[in-house]
């Protein structure tokens, strides 16, 4: 299918649209987390604590952990050594996190102490109007999701007037500049995390902890004389954890699912921009602990076990570049993605992607499956290549994984570009191997 065919099959634009409203709910890994358990609920799957113990009955179940989420569903008479087909995601994007003392100010304005996470292009954060989400742990152990749509904060530019060179190079100094204003007056100590907390219908004095940060109140939005962009916060990478949860709810309600040769996985885990060293990051036992209960529940052995990874594969998912008009030059000559020309493999002989030639054959039987195009990126020698969980999952569980994702402009912005058109496409591809 030629890219232009795509985007006819895609008229209707309905998964796109929503697509927005995920990232609308989900301006969090915590809140994107919710929201992907709210789609799964629908489609007949059943949340599990990992504290209980767990059965062998067929269906689709999930756990969550903090900003990570691993979703499965168990085919009637799947036996121990029945292979998975793993989808991999992360729910973490770069951003400004409030630190623990968050209130300060400067010369009469009122600001919030920030720390910045993950790689962040700052000067996309200058001059946009910033809400605040995130979680508040109390003090019984429980926490409150928070979402504060709103313009409550704002990192401003100086004024060219006082910075006549800034277009010769700006250069931002991440402890000075990048404090956001929310008011006029003296520091008040604990009116930030008072303020949240009255929001969220809760007592100030029962917080015991808080994990949040800002996001950009702009919604999502199509782009582009014909509709045919997307740009919108936080793509890298809900997009993937959007069309993961929409291809494993659909690989669950279809007929025929007691049938299927593997076990479908989503894993959604947290932290990816930052190394993915946490609990709920894919350097964690998290996902090998999932499979091997899994496995275990169904009266299976350790061989059981041996046997099933041995059969496994991986999809890692991730947003990856697209070739920029205006810096063709940072691209691999022979290998430029284009927005709407259908999901890409991601592919470096170093192991900074996972894939192999081997991993490149699943994948294009899944788009050719699906009826999708596909494409390959391949990093400019020149150029430091980037990473994903796609070799940690590999490393980690041994087993054999496959990098992919879809082509976006401004990755790591407070605002990213992709095709209007990849989302389904991705999805599509993703329930084509999650069906094996």
């Amino acid at each position: 299918m030629s890219p232009a065919a795509a985007r006819q099959a895609f008229f209707d634009r309905s998964h796109t649209d929503d697509l927005i409203a995920f990232l609308g709910t989900s301006p969090s890994p915590y809140h994107a987390v919710a929201s992907a358990a709210d789609r799964l609920e629908k489609a007949g799957f059943r949340q599990v604590a990992e504290t209980d113990a767990w059965d062998a009955a067929a269906g689709g179940r999930y756990v969550i952990r903090g900003g990570a989420l691993i979703a499965w569903y168990l085919p009637e008479g799947a036996g121990p050594e029945t292979p998975f087909r793993v989808v991999g995601t992360h729910t973490d994007s770069p951003n400004l996190r409030v630190k623990p003392v968050p209130d300060t100010g400067s010369a009469g304005w009122r600001q919030v102490a920030v720390e910045i996470y993950g790689g962040v292009p700052l000067n996309t954060w200058l001059d946009r109007d910033l809400g605040l989400s995130g979680r508040l742990t109390l003090k019984d152990g429980s926490w409150r999701l928070v979402q504060l749509d709103e313009p409550l904060l704002r990192v401003p530019q100086l004024a060219i007037h006082l910075d006549r060179q800034v277009n010769d190079g700006m250069k931002l100094d991440k402890q000075r500049h990048l404090t956001p204003i929310w008011g006029l007056g003296p520091v008040d100590e604990g009116s930030l995390i008072t303020y949240v907390a009255q929001r969220a219908g809760l007592e100030p004095a029962a917080v015991a902890g808080w994990d949040l940060m800002t996001h950009d109140v702009q919604p999502a939005s199509y782009l582009g004389r014909d509709r045919e962009l997307l740009a919108g916060p936080r793509l890298d990478n809900l997009l993937s954890v959007h069309a993961a949860t929409a291809a494993l709810a659909a690989v669950a309600s279809a007929d025929g699912t007691d049938a299927l040769p593997y076990i479908p996985v989503m894993a959604a885990f947290d932290h990816e921009e930052t190394g993915s060293e946490s609990d709920t990051g894919a350097q964690s036992p998290l996902l090998g602990n999932v499979l091997d209960r899994t496995v275990y529940a169904r009266g299976g052995t350790p061989e059981d076990r041996a046997r099933a990874l041995a059969g496994t594969v991986c999809l890692s998912s991730d947003m990856g570049h697209a070739v920029h008009p205006n810096y063709t030059e940072r691209h691999e000559p022979g290998h430029h993605p284009l927005p709407n020309g259908g999901p890409i493999l991601k592919v470096n002989v170093n192991n900074r992607y996972a894939t192999d030639g081997i991993g490149r054959a699943v994948f294009a039987a899944a788009c050719e499956k699906a009826g999708v195009p596909w494409q390959t990126f391949v990093s400019n020698n020149a150029m430091p290549c980037g990473t994903t969980i796609g070799p940690i999952t590999a490393a980690r569980l041994g087993i054999r994984t496959v990098d992919c994702g879809i082509a976006a402009l401004s990755m790591h912005s407070a605002r990213e570009l992709c095709g209007a058109a990849d989302p389904y496409l991705l999805a599509s591809a993703i329930k084509a191997f999650l069906e094996g």
